[in-house]
């Protein structure tokens, strides 16, 4: 055997190591399945310490190598230390043994718990009749299969689950129902395959509508995109026009030829940013925003949706800014992750084409124009609504009241119809008259004692029967005043509903002290044109040949007709100069000419917009010549040929250069004597 050191029986330090090891290998022994009944109580009763500590070493749960460390220790003092570290090991490990059976026992017992409770609450459902029809199983089925993302199936199975727990009853149930119903509503991974067949495409924008060349060949192009590049966003357009040129019809057959659903909603007097990000979900009758309620609407999540009248919507208020709202909408870079505040989470929008429609922009913040590619839409010639009306206007009408027989429409009598009854850029009048006509015709033909008469064909109307059917006429051609009055010239204005013409009057009263009245309902920007146009004349009355003593003498007034409706801007500027110029020169104004151009106190005539309604409204008025600015020669150059046919252009860079057109040299009949009056002298009595 091994020689071995035994401590004397009198050592403190082995006194008190034995004591701190016989209450260790007591808790072992408590704590311990390994041992049998005999060990332990074998344990319990040696009182011998040597002993003891040999009987724990041979019983301990180490490894054999452990022991066979232990045996080739000489000191029996460092074999009880180390002994005591590997019975203090197996103890802290026999005590978090403990903890984790303790900690899976909870778990099991919880988990049987739970499943004792649905199984309970199933069976109640069960008796009740909705076990497998409730609400959350209902739910349940519906998202299965879907491609929600990660963090939404989460949030959706944390809802279901604390709407299993409420009463049915309750305030919260019907809440929490909504929200998750319209969850489950909305398009996850539905999406409509485009048409990219550039021919079906044409075929469907010329069967719907005449014209528009320019924003059906930007709709080819997003076509043409669309075909060769699937991660291509589409562009976010926004259609500028008067009313009635058929901007939102256009939307709905874009739609048609891509092949993806319509969603219209009308942004006219939104006032609240709540209408565009919805309600966030504390408030009682809370809901999300009409933009996902058009997704959910549509069940695609790449639908042609339009944003009607944008140019409608409240600025910043109270309830919010919905025009700031609109800003993340139309942002191709942010609206991939566009916030709701009722669904509480990001939704991806950048599939979704959206097109916007407005009469003027002159109401949307520049921000928001900046994220749209603007497209104008024109009104349309006379010759072009007769077109229009030929093969859309009629025979939709007569669809839609559901009378077989046929209207016809001489050429003359379809002019008579535009020219008097109507007055816009677009057609939507023209329809309202149209409808009227064939009312009128339905009641004549079932009064007609014909066997049966809604059938056969109505003679072509003419003027004297669309008088006879629609009264007198309303309204009275804008044609080109051809007098002999000094001062009246013909200027062209531009209104949200088209183009005019614009007649400026100018006259003289003998007259001192404030020499200068301007009337006619006119805004702070003309009435300052008219001072600019004024001054301008009277620094340059000796080239047109005024006396400067005439403007002492004689008060000049100016007026703009048809006061009930405002006037303002800056285009009439060489309008109001020429007018001015030739009240005070008493020459004529060239026959059949209009104007439109902004001037300067230096004589200069800067270029207008709106130049396509104004040269229609020219046209109309039976105008031949217009002057514009040099600059506006490329706008011009833009408009189609058909438009601008039959129409001479002078192009101006000054004030003066406008006057060599339009004033000529020969005065007016009957011309005022602007002759300033002679001093008398009174003489002197002593």
């Amino acid at each position: 055997s091994l020689p071995e050191e035994l401590p004397a029986d009198d050592d403190k330090e082995f006194v008190t190591l034995c004591e701190q090891f016989r209450s260790s290998a007591l808790d072992y022994v408590k704590m311990s399945d390994a041992l049998g009944m005999e060990a332990q109580m074998a344990v319990q009763n040696i009182s011998n310490p040597v002993f003891f500590i040999n009987f724990m070493a041979t019983n301990l749960s180490i490894t054999t190598e452990e022991k066979a460390l232990l045996l080739l220790e000489d000191s029996f003092m460092e074999r009880t230390y180390a002994l005591l570290r590997l019975l203090n090991r197996e103890i802290q490990l026999l005590d978090l043994s403990k903890q984790i059976q303790e900690r899976t026992h909870r778990e099991i017992d919880r988990q049987q718990k739970e499943y004792f409770l649905q199984q309970q609450l199933k069976y109640i459902h069960n008796e009740l009749g909705d076990g497998e029809d409730s609400e959350s199983a209902q739910l349940r089925t519906k998202i299965e299969g879907l491609p929600l993302p990660d963090n939404i199936r989460t949030l959706f199975e944390k809802e279901v689950k604390k709407l299993d727990r409420l009463n049915p009853g309750s305030p919260d149930y019907g809440v929490t129902l909504t929200y998750l119903d319209t969850i489950a509503s909305l398009p996850w991974g539905k999406a409509t395959t485009d048409n990219c067949d550039l021919r079906h495409a044409r075929r469907i924008l010329d069967r719907d509508h005449y014209g528009m060349e320019k924003v059906k060949e930007r709709i080819i192009e997003q076509l043409a995109l669309l075909s060769v590049s699937t991660t291509h966003r589409p562009a976010i357009l926004c259609l500028v026009g008067p009313p009635g040129v058929g901007k939102t019809s256009l939307c709905r057959s874009i739609a048609e030829s891509l092949g993806r659903k319509y969603v219209r909603v009308s942004l006219g007097g939104l006032h609240d940013e709540s209408e565009i990000r919805g309600h966030r979900r504390t408030y009682v009758a809370a809901m999300c925003g009409r933009i996902m309620k058009g997704i959910i609407k549509s069940e695609s999540n790449n639908p042609l949706f339009v944003l009607d009248e944008i140019d409608k919507v409240s600025g910043n208020n109270h309830n919010g800014d919905p025009q700031s709202a609109l800003l993340e909408l139309l942002d191709p870079e942010q609206n991939n992750t566009f916030h709701d505040n009722y669904l509480d989470f990001d939704y991806d929008l950048s599939q979704v084409f959206f097109i916007a429609t407005a009469n003027s922009l002159s109401g949307v913040p520049r921000p928001l124009l900046d994220r749209m590619e603007l497209i104008e839409v024109e009104g349309y010639l006379t010759e072009e609504k007769k077109e229009i009306m030929r093969r859309h206007l009629v025979p939709k009408a007569m669809k839609d009241l559901s009378v077989d027989f046929t209207l016809k429409f001489t050429p003359a009598g379809s002019e008579y119809l535009i020219e008097h009854y109507t007055r816009e850029s677009g057609v939507r009048q023209l329809t309202k008259c149209i409808d009227k006509i064939v009312r009128k015709e339905v009641v004549r033909h079932l009064e007609s004692p014909a066997a049966d008469a809604t059938q056969g064909t109505s003679p072509s109307l003419r003027p004297a029967d669309i008088e006879d059917i629609m009264g007198k006429p309303i309204y009275t051609r804008d044609i080109y005043e051809n007098n002999n009055t000094a001062g009246v010239v013909t200027g062209l204005a531009w209104t949200p509903v088209g183009g005019e013409i614009l007649f400026i009057e100018s006259s003289l009263n003998a007259s001192s002290g404030n020499n200068f009245t301007l009337t006619g309902n006119i805004g702070n920007v003309m009435r300052e044109s008219a001072t600019i146009a004024f001054q301008y004349v009277k620094a340059h009355a000796d080239e047109l040949g005024i006396p400067t003593a005439v403007f002492d003498h004689w008060k000049l007034h100016v007026h703009v007709p048809e006061g009930s409706t405002p006037k303002d801007g800056p285009s009439a500027g060489i309008t109001l100069a020429t007018s001015i110029a030739s009240v005070f020169t008493q020459r004529k104004v060239r026959k059949r000419l209009a104007m439109s151009g902004e001037i300067t106190l230096r004589g200069k005539v800067l270029p207008v917009g709106g130049l396509k309604e104004k040269i229609l409204a020219a046209k109309r008025a039976g105008i031949k010549e217009i002057i514009l600015s040099k600059t506006n020669v490329p706008n011009i150059e833009e408009i189609p040929e058909r438009y601008i046919k039959d129409l001479t252009f002078h192009y101006v860079d000054t004030v003066e250069e406008v006057w060599a057109i339009a004033l000529l040299d020969e005065k007016v009949s009957h011309p005022l004597d602007l002759t300033p009056p002679q001093k008398t002298t009174t003489p002197d009595h002593e």
